[in-house]
């Protein structure tokens, strides 16, 4: 058994041991590259203090990178046994530093296993990327901050601005709760396999207050319903919601005539709010 991190073998001799053939059911594209694990640690800030959350860690090169950093707690949760017979070979190496949880982290919440601060850092498999972070948005106010990975194109739908292809249901949400940053990308050869996408390390930082006041439920419906049909005026494509429209867009004081990717977050709220006037 290694106690050593100085003598840590390789990640491809640890893939190769354990037979950790990235599976695409998984979701897995490894980064093997220490220099840009370390790139990705050293992006979240301080880790010296408080819980550091890495959802699926794989063979661990982001966990190493988080450890060699000074996290001096970091809770891995892997659904993957394979990687976890890796996992636990690095946790003896950190004694006391390093939890393994095993589980699908679309069915645990991070917040209830570890105590505050804490804060999420991970590559985050594609296939669930977006539905983790939507979860982790209800309850963001218990994290010190997200350090994450998406497709480009998932990144630029985060940050996306009003008037912009790249504004969406997504860009409201997201900015109606944190400040999202993209720090930097990733060709696709950083990662084994490689994939067909660029990706992109985001930076969430939790608002002290949201933009507006709104219902995060209602809010989604607005925002589902008005970008469903984004090419249309918000006359025609909020009849889906069930409501007069008319008054409606009259008490948020918003034009008949505007389209979906020409409202601010902060108008997305006012909406949101004459909704539940309106449902009450």
């Amino acid at each position: 058994m290694i106690t050593d991190p100085a003598a840590l073998p390789p990640l491809r001799e640890v893939i190769a041991r354990h037979g950790i053939a990235a599976r695409r059911s998984l979701g897995q594209n490894f980064i093997l590259d220490l220099n840009v694990t370390r790139r990705i640690a050293r992006a979240a800030g301080p880790l010296d203090a408080g819980t550091v959350i890495e959802v699926g860690p794989g063979p661990g090169g982001l966990t190493r990178a988080l450890l060699e950093a000074g996290a001096m707690h970091v809770v891995a949760i892997e659904r993957d046994r394979r990687c976890l017979a890796a996992l636990g070979e690095l946790a003896a190496a950190y004694p006391g530093r390093l939890e393994l949880v095993e589980g699908d982290a679309l069915e645990l919440d991070p917040a209830a296993l570890t105590p505050a601060p804490r804060k999420i850092v991970a590559n985050l498999p594609y296939n669930i990327a977006t539905a983790l972070l939507l979860r982790w948005l209800d309850r963001i106010g218990d994290y010190q901050g997200l350090t994450l990975m998406f497709q480009r194109e998932v990144a630029e739908r985060l940050v996306g601005r009003p008037r912009s292809s790249a504004y969406g249901r997504l860009s409201v949400i997201v900015q109606w709760l944190t400040e999202p940053k993209i720090l930097f990308e990733l060709p696709p050869r950083a990662f084994v396999p490689a994939p067909k996408v660029t990706s992109s390390v985001v930076s969430l930082l939790p608002r002290a207050v949201p933009i507006a006041l709104a219902d995060k439920a209602t809010l989604e419906r607005v925002t589902a319903a008005a970008f469903g049909q984004r090419r249309k005026m918000l006359r025609s494509s909020l009849k889906t919601l069930g409501a007069p429209v008319e008054p409606l867009l009259a008490t948020a004081r918003i034009v008949p005539t505007a389209r979906a990717e020409e409202l601010s977050v902060a108008e997305f709220c006012a909406l949101a709010r004459a909704l539940q006037e309106v449902a009450v």
